[in-house]
């Protein structure tokens, strides 16, 4: 017999028009993911795509849109799609992210430019994009299934025409038995089966993919049903009504999607390319890393880059919400979408369209959603026995009676009718996507950044934050403030320190080579330059052996004396961080720097205290300076930690309540990845926005509480809306059963729970997580 010949699984991704909420996709998912050779299956609400794995062998890519196409949905292949082995495995997240720790300690060279994307298709906006899968079959009014632009108004979509064409058969039905009374009842017969059948194939739709239990299958049951027993009136609004909270239920999440496209239309469609000495203008969406563009007064940034030509103010708000303009010149890093504001810069391209920040800040804000919360997991799984057990409960309603009690027939159907409508769970399942697509989209605004529901879950239990010192509650921008030489002079004291911190991007590194500079003092950089995590750097110079770090790792390689002792103790008291010059194994003498607080960082200490979280800092730095730099901003503090240190502070404190860490997301990975949840600070950097749970964008130390009040917002938010689902059902079960509601009330309410649950999560749209109170 033949082998058969090796097939490798394709990443495809699709664009999927009417998936609108997390019912929507659990419905796609499991019709999908019951076709052979398909794995990995990961759906995105927010940008409304379907990205899977599937062995082409098996089953075709027609095959996928065609399953999809009937369930009610328009599928539109995205480009691009990546190829991948068949023994490719994806990492436990699913994402196919590299999520390897950051633990850089005082390290000299820092290469974060390897961020694996395997398996995601991110097509630069803008890119041509293949014509959209014909409709398989939706032909009636309102339902014929072509693709529409984003943003497109309600009764441009196929759901929003479904419902004028029902309307207008609705109220041709009154007309006609108004003016003809004998053929008003088929009238309203014709408008029922117009506006269910497109819910009926799409109910038959998903039945054979395994999916029974689903709102279009009780509609259509509902439906069919009250046509039988003549309340054919009560069957068309039914129908009416259903279809407009689809509309109603599209609107709400178009409206959460706004603010995340408002974002991508940030980066400006065109660049000015400067190639050969000539300038020519383009779609920035095809711009190459190297090439260099002219970004003149006014104009937006259409890159991630840096300035090689220029010195001007940039407005950064649109990336990181910082309002004021900070000026900047050649060397530094400008971020697409920011503007220019005062004069011609020429930019090197260092990012491609789909990878800069801007587009990461989307990317991130999407894949949250896949990240479901603990909360929206439990309501998956209470749907799937509920939807059942409804229906269970709705044929016991309709038979028990009439057969155990001899009640009428068709008034216990009505109400096993009714009942089946009032009880879908679209409000219950709602609920909780809802609230977390809005929460990331305000935040996403804010410059707050959350992946996913359970990170928001965590973090509205945070008990207790702890920050890292140095470039988290401080500026992270030393200063040498003194220089003591014991023996030689202070210029060979600052000369021997710069030669080993040569290259180093640490803080106190640059704070020192700064000084050097300003003094414009000589120096050599050392051979075999290394660093010791947690202690210092080593080097030679010369021959010499030198080591700069702190004096308690200082003492074990040469003496001190008691001068030098006092004066290093002074140093320290004084706030300041002292870092001890060793040459060949004699103490040459100290430099002090010191790293002010930042300016907000009293004020959020206090905003979280009167939140209820206590605060604590931890720092590699020595007891008295922590004890003066944490005593200033009213919190706790631990000093003197080692990386692993920090580690077993997080889990002791991880033993009595729920602890945020909050750091630079460099230094700090191992905290982060201990605490209950990670925050990074940081405007927009690759490490901040893809190494911990969250990042707060604007560097503020107010975001860690803003980032909390949002977290707290909108789980607050969830459980109203749980309480308004769970209650109004609760309610018309019961007087849908006593035969105190009919049909349309029942749809009504269903549909009405459903746009109050909606509408209630879109206020956190609105909310403003800067604001105390």
């Amino acid at each position: 017999m033949a082998a058969r010949p090796e097939t490798t699984a394709q990443t495809l991704s699709w664009k999927v028009g009417g998936m609108d909420c997390a019912s929507c996709a659990t419905k796609i998912r499991g019709a999908v993911e019951r076709l052979p050779g398909v794995s990995d299956v990961r759906l995105s609400v927010m940008s409304e795509t379907l990205t899977l794995a599937l062995d082409t062998g098996a089953t075709t890519p027609e095959a996928i849109e065609k399953r999809v196409n009937g369930l009610g949905y328009t599928t539109a292949a995205l480009a691009n799609p990546a190829s991948v082995r068949p023994e490719a495995k994806q990492d436990a997240c699913g994402c196919g992210h590299d999520h390897g720790g950051h633990a850089h300690g005082h390290d000299h060279k820092h290469d974060h430019s390897g961020h694996s994307h395997a398996g995601h298709d991110h097509a630069p906006k803008g890119a041509k994009q293949p014509v959209a899968a014909k409709d398989h079959g939706h032909g009636l009014p309102g339902h014929v299934h072509e693709a529409t632009p984003e943003g497109a108004s309600w009764y441009q979509t196929g759901k929003g025409r479904l419902v004028i064409a029902t309307g207008l058969f609705l109220g041709a039905a009154y007309a006609a038995g108004l003016i003809w009374p004998g053929i008003g009842h088929w009238a309203f017969i014709l408008a029922c089966v117009v506006g269910v059948t497109p819910v009926a194939k799409r109910a038959v739709a998903a039945a054979c993919a395994g999916i029974p239990f689903t709102i279009e299958m009780l509609m259509t049951i509902a439906a069919i049903g009250a046509l039988f027993i003549g309340a054919a009136e009560e069957a068309a609004l039914v129908v009416f009504l259903f279809a407009v909270g689809e509309v109603l239920e599209g609107v709400a999440a178009d409206r959460a999607r706004a603010s995340i496209r408002a974002l991508g239309d940030l980066v400006p469609k065109t660049a000015i390319v400067e190639e050969n000495g000539a300038n020519r203008q383009v779609d920035a969406a095809s711009l190459r890393i190297g090439q260099t563009v002219l970004v003149r007064p006014g104009d937006r940034i259409p890159a991630d880059g840096e300035i090689t030509d220029g010195t001007s103010g940039i407005d950064e708000s649109p990336v990181t919400g910082e309002s004021v303009p900070k000026t900047k010149g050649v060397g530094e890093p400008v971020y697409a979408g920011s503007v220019n504001r005062e004069a011609a810069l020429r930019v090197r391209v260092d990012k491609a369209a789909q990878d800069n920040t801007i587009a990461r800040i989307i990317r991130l804000v999407e894949e949250a959603q896949e990240a479901r919360a603990p909360t929206e997991r439990f309501i998956d799984r209470f749907s799937r026995w509920y939807m059942p057990a409804i229906v269970g409960l709705a044929v016991l309603v309709a038979l028990a009676p009439p057969l155990l009690l001899g009640a009428e027939w068709s008034v216990w159907i009505y109400r096993a009718l009714a009942l089946l409508l009032i009880g879908c769970p679209c409000a219950l399942v709602i609920s909780v996507p809802a609230s977390i697509a809005a929460a990331l989209s305000a935040g996403a605004r804010q410059g707050l950044l959350m992946k996913g529901g359970v990170v928001i879950e965590t973090a509205a239990k945070t008990g207790l934050v702890a920050f890292d010192k140095t470039g988290t509650l401080t500026q992270g921008r030393p200063r040498v403030t003194d220089i003591v030489a014991l023996s030689g002079s202070e210029a060979e004291v600052l000369a021997f320190a710069a030669a080993v911190e040569h290259g180093s991007a640490h803080p106190l590194a640059e704070a020192v080579l700064e000084r050097t500079r300003s003094e414009s003092i000589a120096y050599k950089p050392a051979a075999e330059a290394a660093a010791i995590a947690g202690q210092g750097v080593t080097g030679k110079l010369d021959g010499r052996a030198v080591f700069v770090g702190a004096p308690r790792h200082a003492e074990s390689r040469a003496p001190f004396d008691k001068r030098a002792r006092v004066t290093a103790e002074e140093l320290e008291a004084a706030g300041k961080t002292v870092a001890a010059v060793i040459v060949d194994g004699a103490l040459a003498g100290f430099i002090a720097l010191r790293d002010e607080p930042r300016e907000d960082a009293a004020t959020a200490i206090a905003e979280l205290k009167a939140m209820g979280i206590r605060s604590t800092m931890l720092t590699g730095d020595n007891a008295r300076t922590g004890a003066a730099i944490a005593a200033g901003l009213g919190m706790e503090h631990k000093a003197e930690l080692m990386p692993d240190d920090k580690v077993a502070a997080i889990k002791a404190f991880s033993g009595e309540t729920s602890v945020m860490m909050v750091g630079d997301g460099i230094n700090d990975a191992p905290a982060l990845a201990a605490a209950s949840i990670g925050i990074a600070m940081g405007s927009g950097t690759d490490v901040a926005l893809e190494t911990a749970d969250g990042a707060v964008l604007k560097s503020r130390v107010r975001d860690v509480a803003a980032l909390i009040r949002l977290a707290r917002a909108a789980m607050g938010n969830i459980r109203t809306n749980i309480t308004i689902a769970l209650g109004l059902k609760a309610v018309f079960l019961v007087t849908s059963v006593l035969g105190y509601t009919g049909l349309w009330v029942a749809i009504l309410a269903d549909t009405g729970a459903t746009v109050i649950v909606t509408a209630n999560a879109l206020r956190l749209l609105r909310f403003d997580a800067g604001k105390v109170g």
